[in-house]
């Protein structure tokens, strides 16, 4: 399992992920799940990626097999016509068809070996990015091929092992924070996801794209014992509960004069 999650800010993009995968407790290792593309200076991608991953990887290939058939064509028995890449596309949700389109064909090639041996060929992504002239996105990548694009009102999305670390961002989340509390916002959802489920864990890997700039102002990978992530992992605990005991409390525990006991029903015949 894995869990990837996106930001669409007003300032530009955060996008998150852990590294862990595994096939049962006794095999867990670590695989990248955020790459960048930018295939020319007018663009630039980041693509998160969870479910197969043999499917992912697979897709990963195809992208930069299309990208570099653009630059050096070379006749391929297993690209039989040029089609759109990522260089190609004039608007971010023709990229998102596109990987759309790719993680469909691979899992169509493969799915039905894949069931017949009990296992999935399902993969989805989150893509998120800009073209020159327009306004950065964020896309999430069905299985099915199909994608939706974050908003206002929602302005994260997520992939693979997401209920655990949903709550942080219900409650923090919105369109006007700054890129900075937007990756710690972020990494607090990876910790919160990796408390609770021993498939998802570090290392973290993170990256932050400010509106209109076509580059990265940050990526980090950060390991278990990154001085960075305990520290917010431990100001953010402390904090909770802080705020828990500051809490009012019911007075359930203090003697109120003149009170009834409350009846205990009677036992049936």
């Amino acid at each position: 399992m894995t869990y990837c999650v996106g930001l669409l800010l007003d300032d530009g993009l955060v996008m998150a992920s852990d590294s862990r995968t595994n096939a049962g407790v006794d095999y867990i290792s670590s695989y990248s799940k955020l790459h960048v593309f930018q295939p020319a200076s007018d663009r630039l991608f980041v693509v998160l990626a969870a479910g197969s991953l043999a499917t992912t990887r697979e897709v990963l290939d195809r992208i930069h097999r299309d990208l570099d058939q653009t630059v050096n064509p070379r006749p391929s028995p297993y690209q039989q016509a040029p089609g759109p890449t990522l260089l190609s596309v004039n608007y971010l949700f023709e990229a998102a068809t596109y990987i759309g389109q790719l993680n469909l064909a691979v899992q169509n090639e493969h799915g039905p070996a894949l069931r017949q041996s009990g296992n999935s060929a399902e993969a989805v992504f989150i893509l998120g990015g800009q073209i020159a002239g327009e306004a950065p996105g964020l896309f999430l990548v069905y299985s099915q091929g199909n994608a939706i694009a974050a908003t206002p009102e929602t302005p994260y999305l997520q992939i693979g092992e997401s209920k655990y670390g949903k709550t942080s961002l219900d409650l923090v989340a919105t369109p006007g924070m700054s890129l900075d509390d937007g990756a710690r916002l972020c990494l607090i959802s990876l910790l919160g996801t990796a408390r609770s489920n021993l498939t998802v864990g570090p290392p973290f890997e993170l990256a932050v794209y400010p509106r209109d700039s076509l580059a990265l102002s940050a990526r980090l990978k950060l390991d278990e014992d990154s001085p960075e992530l305990q520290t917010l992992d431990n100001n953010w605990r402390e904090g909770l509960r802080a705020v828990f005991r500051g809490l009012p409390t019911f007075g359930w525990g203090d003697a109120v004069p003149n009170s009834t006991p409350l009846s205990r029903e009677p036992d049936p015949a």
